[in-house]
């Protein structure tokens, strides 16, 4: 989605604009699973593994 917002335009406005952006964007209901996958491993261990595969 795109939102022109125009020089001089009252911070009211702006404010209206971003929130209805922000309310219509898909990360807000994938935030809600942030940090909860339970795992048996380090996720920082598992990525520095997947990294060395491509050297």
């Amino acid at each position: 989605m795109v939102t022109i917002i125009k020089k001089g335009t009252p911070k009211e406005e702006i404010k209206r604009r971003v929130d209805e952006v922000i309310s219509k964007s898909p990360w807000r209901d994938i935030l809600k699973y942030a940090g909860k996958l339970k795992t048996e491993i380090d996720p920082l261990e598992y990525q520095r593994q997947m990294r060395d595969e491509w050297e």
